[in-house]
């Protein structure tokens, strides 16, 4: 907010019109923690960003995560890699559940996404 033109004054237009996917979605996330709520739901909110924001974003998360409840609806493994518990979904279906390194030793879905959004090979 800072960064822009004049500051907190600007004028983002009607739903953010005027600012970039990625600046959305980091105000949206500023705008849902000054509220303070007790829960937290995040969908797909670091999507837009570019590595260096969702890593300092996730910086930042962190220290909110051990305050409140949080729910994080991700494709990206890497944003949800810190949760207390994961939950793998399939077809709507419950398929995993664990944290980051259970689901990591189950050799399940989890595991396989995980492969190939790190090295951008899927395993068996």
């Amino acid at each position: 907010i800072e960064q822009m033109p004049q500051g907190y004054y600007t004028v983002v237009g009607e739903r953010g019109m005027r600012l970039s996917g990625g600046q959305r979605q980091r105000l949206g996330i500023a705008r849902a923690l000054l509220v303070d709520p007790d829960v937290l739901i995040f969908d797909e909110a670091t999507s837009s960003l570019d590595y260096e924001s969702e890593r300092s974003i996730q910086l930042a998360m962190r220290n909110i995560f051990g305050t409140r409840t949080t729910i994080i609806i991700a494709h990206r493994l890497s944003t949800v890699r810190e949760a207390d518990k994961i939950v793998v979904l399939d077809q709507g279906k419950i398929v995993e559940v664990g944290s980051h390194e259970e689901l990591l030793a189950q050799k399940g879905i989890y595991r396989r996404l995980h492969s190939l959004q790190e090295t951008g090979e899927l395993i068996a």
